[in-house]
């Protein structure tokens, strides 16, 4: 029986420390990849805009086919780092995993924009946002992860990305630390027997995730988009589940999502090679609640800005700046008192919060700390 505490107990042996923080590209995967056991078959299926190789991982000779993508967004790397954790716990002789080798066959796109992973941009280096060329397919990457989904003929497609900050579960004060889909299919959302497949293992992982994270696990409006990846492949009949890395309590290196991902990831295998799936147990789904925007990364309560009482509402803004990801505070918005949650929060107690120049407060200015009367707080990571 695979559990996320028998998963967790034997995490750090299988943690694939080379990986860190949120800048993952290329050069950092390459040298795992050439480290890798004979059993896995590593190919280049394919080059980016820039000439940049887009690499599959192949292992398991099941009958059982599942399909899985990482970075289509080049800046959501949480993904990419826990498959390599997926990868190391297969490289472990085990009972279970000889188990899912025998009856699932995996087939992992590591890093499908390279590009946008070495610049750490959501879209590719023409600009185009790939999970929005699944009709077009204007972009080599796009015809990439096409060309392999119609050799491999997956039985299941996991599309996998990282989510801001911003979400809560549901319409409360609990940060979505992972988020997940059930694409729809077609305008009318239909409950296909495909798409309820989806669901009940979507369920099932919920089901796991609630002892370690309670009721901060959500899903995502489900409204119809065909220029949509996973829309595409739920409408051509393969269950395929959107996977979204959040944001787990003062954790911005995303470690602990990381390692979140990686328990999920391992019990839908799991669910996947022991249950002949059809889809009947999809109604928990449905218990999941739905994403909101709610949180901001800090707020000042209760300030006194221009004059009015407000929320100041500060969110970081990711750069890269050389070889590392920075988190640089700006003001979102001054929202009425209470609107918004947060990650952090300071209480102005009706006070002026000025900026560090003694300025008023401006939405969508840079700032690193400010003055709560007299008092420097700073909003640096």
């Amino acid at each position: 029986m695979m559990t996320i505490n028998s998963l967790s107990q034997q995490y750090d042996l299988i943690c694939e420390k080379s990986l860190y923080h949120r800048y993952i590209h290329n050069a950092s995967i390459e040298p795992l990849l050439k480290n890798l056991p004979s059993f896995f078959e590593v190919d280049v299926i394919g080059t980016s805009v820039k000439g940049q190789n887009i690499y599959s991982v192949t292992f398991g000779k099941g009958p059982k086919k599942l399909l899985l993508w990482s970075q289509m967004h080049g800046n959501e790397s949480t993904t990419t780092k826990a498959l390599f954790d997926v990868f190391n716990f297969f490289k472990q002789p085990s009972e279970i995993g000889t188990q899912l080798l025998k009856s699932c066959t995996f087939k992992v796109i590591t890093i499908l924009s390279p590009d946008g992973a070495k610049a750490y941009t959501r879209v590719n280096a023409n600009e185009v946002d790939l999970n929005r060329d699944a009709q077009n397919l204007t972009q080599p990457e796009s015809m990439v992860l096409k060309n392999c989904f119609e050799s491999f003929k997956p039985d299941y497609c996991y599309n996998l990305h990282g989510q801001r900050t911003i979400f809560s579960a549901g319409a409360n004060d609990n940060s979505a630390v992972l988020s997940f889909l059930a694409p729809s299919q077609d305008e009318a959302r239909s409950l296909t027997p495909n798409r309820k497949v989806a669901m009940e293992i979507i369920a099932e992982m919920n089901k796991h995730l609630q002892a370690v994270i309670p009721n901060q696990v959500g899903i995502y409006d489900d409204s119809f988009n065909l220029n949509c990846v996973g829309d595409t492949f739920q409408h051509l009949g393969v269950p395929t589940i959107l996977f979204e890395a959040g944001h787990y309590p003062g954790d911005y290196a995303r470690e602990e999502t990381r390692k979140l991902i990686f328990y999920a990831l391992m019990v839908s295998f799991h669910y996947i090679g022991t249950q002949n799936l059809d889809g009947s147990n999809f109604e928990n789904y449905f218990n999941i609640p739905e994403n909101q925007k709610l949180f901001h990364d800090i707020i000042i309560r209760d300030a006194l800005v221009d004059g009015k009482i407000c929320d100041v509402c500060i969110q970081y803004e990711e750069r890269l700046e050389e070889i590392s990801v920075k988190f640089t505070p700006k003001v979102a918005r001054l929202s009425k008192r209470g609107e918004y949650y947060a990650h952090k929060a300071y209480n102005a107690n009706k006070q002026r919060v000025l900026s560090a120049k003694n300025m008023e407060l401006e939405e969508g200015s840079e700032i690193d700390f400010v003055f709560i009367e007299n008092h420097k707080i700073s909003l640096i990571m």
